[in-house]
């Protein structure tokens, strides 16, 4: 993993700010719409590429997330996630095991989509927050509660992606971190310095109230919902 700085000011590269604003926004909604709906020719192509083990990691996680999605509807949509279930998500997929991009994907920088995350039966941090966010997005819970955060861990001295959940606009975020199973706010994590963070519609700077822009903005995220919107129409 490294540090990407692939939101020049200004400027989106390869589309114009209206026309990446509104794929994201399409594409966002249409890659959390049914996350865990995996067609029979999406298990196939996962057992093809990955074993026999693929498809039943994929279900393993369907059954999960199921789960967590009953019990939500028991709650009011404004009510915050209960502290077991995003402690579930954080520990779900942290037990997926850790492998860098290049030892993974054979490339120094990617982000998987949940699906390959699981799959594959591997991934890195950035791929752990992405997975935890579709999650709980899939819960229902809103993009402003979330954000896609890089950081760098000052302990690791090196740059690191986390989720944070706001259970209100102005709370302290919890932190989701395949670093530890703990749940922590960002006030007691000293050992994380914000760089730049994101969810489904907009962008931040280092501070959680700098507004840079969008997340179009951010090539591997269109990306990433690019594959994910692919996945869904196998």
């Amino acid at each position: 993993m490294r540090l990407s700085a692939e939101f020049p000011a200004g400027k989106i590269a390869r589309f114009g700010a209206l026309s990446a604003a509104a794929f994201v926004l399409i594409y966002s909604v249409a890659a959390v719409a049914g996350l865990v709906d995996f067609s029979p020719g999406l298990l196939r192509q996962v057992a093809a590429k990955w074993g026999s083990d693929a498809p039943e990691r994929l279900l393993g996680w369907r059954a999960i997330q199921l789960d967590y999605s009953r019990n939500r509807q028991k709650l009011p949509p404004s009510a915050m996630v209960p502290m077991d279930e995003l402690q579930g998500f954080n520990m779900l997929w942290n037990k997926v095991p850790y492998y860098s991009d290049l030892e993974h994907w054979g490339v120094e920088d990617y982000w998987a989509t949940p699906v390959e995350t699981m799959s594959s039966n591997g991934g890195d941090c950035e791929d752990y927050s992405i997975a935890k966010y579709f999650s709980l997005r899939e819960l229902g819970i809103p993009a402003q509660n979330l954000r896609i955060t890089y950081v760098r861990s000052l302990k690791l001295n090196t740059p690191h992606m986390v989720l944070a959940y706001y259970p209100a606009p102005d709370a302290d975020p919890y932190i989701l971190d395949n670093l530890t199973g703990e749940l922590t706010p960002a006030s007691a994590r000293a050992d994380l310095v914000p760089i730049y963070s994101f969810n489904d519609e907009d962008l931040w700077g280092a501070g959680a109230s700098t507004f840079k822009g969008k997340s179009s903005q951010i090539r591997l995220w269109r990306e990433l919902l690019d594959k994910m919107e692919t996945e869904r129409r196998i």
